[in-house]
């Protein structure tokens, strides 16, 4: 599979290439038997951001390089020699994995099974809230670290501690530290001395794209004020009208709705971590 990875501000900047196995081919119980879909809570990524900002701490940014060749095969899965790779003594031969590839139903769990059990073992808990954070505490420090996929966020209170968690993970896996955060989850994230400014330029210009309103001027309410709505009107019975406007009022919040949803989940969510 090839693939075009763009940046922040929607630029090229990398072209990359991968082995992608066929996993749509794979049976339960025979090649595979459960699966795992990484979800990340949105309540969860503003309680971590809000958490930093208001004990000041430093976010770092790490990448894992082809995370899911770290997740260990406990099933027997076999796969085609690849185009171009073929064994000219024995073409008819087939592959057994013992890494996972991307593509197969298992992957990703077993990537997470992989860093979940390192984790562990380095004293983290895994949260009862959200299976993407997992936190670690001594008593006297303690620290965060939110992963989804192969991109992870570790904060904490002691900055010399968080170097040498990073520098025990970077002896577990191929890693990247990014240093400080500048985008995630399509969020982009700017350090500022009153906190973070976070925004979502590329998220919010293909959904304008899509809708086919970027040469339409920015206005301070999703909806008009000043547009009557008559029962006749075909477009009241259109949930793609109302539809519409929904996800662009919940994508560019005002800062009173930020507030009320930080203030809400921080007090329901800390309790239950």
């Amino acid at each position: 599979m090839y693939q075009i990875k763009h940046s922040v501000d929607n630029s090229i900047e990398s072209y990359k290439a991968c082995l992608v196995a066929r996993g749509f081919t794979q049976h339960e119980g025979i090649d595979y038997s459960k699966t795992f879909s990484p979800i990340i809570k949105q309540a969860i990524v503003r309680l971590f951001f809000s958490i930093v900002v208001s004990l000041n701490w430093k976010i770092y940014q790490l990448n894992i390089h082809n995370v899911f060749l770290n997740g260990v095969l406990t099933e027997e899965v076999c796969m085609k020699q690849s185009l171009g790779f073929v064994d000219s003594t024995f073409p008819s031969h087939v592959c057994r994995l013992h890494k996972s590839l991307y593509g197969l139903k298992q992957a990703l769990r077993a990537w997470y099974t992989r860093l979940s059990d390192c984790l562990l073992s380095i004293s983290f808990l895994a949260s009862k809230v959200d299976t993407s954070l997992f936190i670690l505490s001594d008593g006297t420090n303690i620290f965060y670290f939110l992963v989804y996929v192969n991109d992870i966020l570790l904060t904490g209170s002691n900055s010399v501690m968080l170097h040498h968690l990073i520098q025990l993970l970077s002896f577990k896996f191929k890693l990247r530290d990014l240093g400080a955060i500048h985008y995630f989850l399509g969020i982009k994230v700017q350090s500022t001395g009153m906190g973070l400014i976070l925004r979502q330029p590329k998220y919010i210009l293909d959904i304008l794209t899509r809708a086919g309103m970027t040469s339409y001027n920015p206005v301070d309410t999703s909806v008009s004020p000043s547009k009557a709505i008559i029962l006749s009107d075909n477009s009241f019975f259109d949930p793609t009208h109302f539809i519409k406007s929904w996800v662009l009022f919940s994508v560019l919040p005002s800062p009173a709705q930020i507030f009320v949803l930080l203030l809400t989940e921080s007090v329901s969510l800390c309790m239950l971590l």
